[in-house]
């Protein structure tokens, strides 16, 4: 198979599965316009291969291959630098949430549990049953 085929073939696949997963809420439209991107570049790439060397040369890179290699590191550097982002913020709200849970569950505690007054010996005296209020016999 021709290699401008595959990368063709590969744009197009690429571009049906984000739809679908968007279709289906597996995949966030914030993440999945970046995807999208990626994939409608993909296919133009393919039936066009001389020009990715033309714009490789108007920027200064030798070879249309490396300069895909580079694009592509750079597009992967960015996408775990944004994740790392998200993970740090969302350790911060799961952090914080705990910290209000952890103040409500302690403020309803308190709340529901009734004081129970010291036993004193007048208290256990007074709730003592007296025999003469029983009927019971001396």
């Amino acid at each position: 198979m021709k290699l401008w085929i595959l990368t063709s073939l590969t744009g197009v696949v690429l571009v049906l599965i984000i739809a679908e997963m968007l279709r289906r809420r597996k995949l966030k439209e914030k993440y999945a316009a970046l995807w999208m991107v990626t994939g409608l570049l993909i296919i133009p790439l393919g039936f066009f291969p001389r020009g990715l060397d033309s714009v490789a040369e108007t920027v200064g890179v030798r070879s249309g291959v490396s300069f895909i290699l580079f694009l592509s590191v750079v597009f992967l550097f960015m996408v775990c630098l944004q994740l790392s982002w998200e993970v740090g913020h969302l350790e911060e709200e799961t952090r914080t949430l705990a910290e209000e849970i952890a103040l409500i569950r302690g403020t309803s505690k308190q709340a529901s549990s009734d004081p129970v007054p010291p036993v004193t010996a007048a208290a256990v005296a007074s709730s003592a049953p007296n025999p003469s209020e029983t009927g019971a016999a001396s």
